[in-house]
């Protein structure tokens, strides 16, 4: 039996917004950036003389003394402890109950607010009441511009991307659009625009949005929890608007290593199941039947992959079939856990 989507509510719960603006950061064993993150932080809302805001940081159970370090360095900080961990979407769905600010600003704690945006967003945020969610351009340590104006997934785009067919047109608009993945790179990073979703790691929402189409839904422990929640949103009348004329700095996108130069590793094995689980769990909610046709896209990728290389001797070339072997048979662990997305496991996953 299918588990049925209860989508936590704000107004509910949550107090009366009597501040402007909360923000909400989620911490798992992430100290020295979250320290980093909250000193950039309160410098920008010092800056912020007229605004009323409240800080939430949420920490996920963490071991490396990142609470401490927070009751001790941020006096200021609401600080909400879990003693598991609830992944992002119920972290953030803990903070967002207790909030009292009228816009929501979801900051990863490996996210730096580098230059004073908050003030133009909140203005551009507020005049437009269609404007739901507000996302900016995000940036590695290199001024590389990392994904951050996104398309929702489908059969076609996944295959796309998986296939390597979304690289041969990266700055085409027509054949981009078509062929292209998630990731608009034929698009102008310049203009605003109105996407489909916006990543966590920085996302400005209207809290009137939440009030009316609930907060995240917490089957998805971690991975597409944003997409879903931009999903409920573009849904349901709401614009997601991206301004690549503002950005932030953010660490996720470059300290991410390669999984498959690490899948042997078990941690690596762990991320991606999650990734595989809320991919079905996304596609039987949003797609329906399809998510048998997600499953065998991956299935079939990485069994011609393992065919392609088994008999290669080249030491690479049999390191890429060990590894499709490997994630053939994590998609095939994630599709009994979640019996093909009808089920989440239980958290923490």
């Amino acid at each position: 039996m299918a588990d049925t989507p209860t989508i936590p509510t704000l107004a509910s719960l949550a107090p009366q917004a009597s501040l402007a603006l909360s923000v909400v950061i989620v911490s798992f064993n992430t100290r020295e950036t979250l320290r980093q993150c909250l000193l950039l932080l309160c410098a920008e809302l010092d800056r912020l003389t007229g605004l009323s805001s409240e800080i939430l940081v949420v920490d996920n159970a963490s071991t490396d003394g990142s609470p401490q370090m927070v009751e001790q360095h941020f006096p200021n900080v609401r600080l909400l402890r879990s003693e598991i961990n609830l992944g992002f979407g119920g972290a953030n769905n803990l903070a967002l109950h207790a909030s009292r600010g009228q816009t929501l600003l979801l900051l990863n704690s490996d996210a730096f607010l580098e230059q004073p945006v908050l003030a133009a967003l909140l203005d551009l945020l507020l005049a437009d009441p269609s404007l739901g969610i507000l996302g900016i351009a995000q940036r590695s340590r290199d001024g590389s511009c990392q994904p951050s104006a996104r398309r929702f997934h489908t059969l076609w785009r996944d295959a796309c991307i998986m296939t390597g067919l979304a690289e041969r047109f990266p700055s085409s608009p027509l054949w981009g659009s078509l062929f292209g993945g998630l990731d608009r790179k034929w698009a102008s990073s310049t203009h605003p625009v109105d996407v489909e979703w916006i990543p966590g790691a920085f996302m400005l929402i209207r809290r009137s949005l939440l009030e009316q189409i609930g907060l995240f839904d917490e089957r998805f422990f971690l991975y597409l929890e944003e997409v879903d929640l931009c999903h409920r949103a573009v849904s349901s009348g709401w614009r997601v608007v991206y301004r690549p004329e503002f950005s932030v700095l953010h660490l996720g996108g470059e300290s991410a290593t390669s999984i498959n130069a690490a899948l042997d590793a078990p941690p690596s094995h762990q991320v991606v199941l999650w990734r595989m689980r809320s991919t079905l769990l996304y596609y039987r909610k949003w797609l329906g039947v399809q998510v048998w046709g997600a499953a065998a896209l991956e299935l079939a990728l990485y069994r011609l992959r393992w065919l392609r290389n088994r008999w290669s001797r080249h030491p690479a070339r049999r390191l890429r079939a060990r590894h499709a072997l490997q994630l053939h048979a994590l998609m095939v662990q994630a599709w009994k856990q979640t019996r093909g997305g009808l089920i989440s496991p239980p958290r923490p996953w």
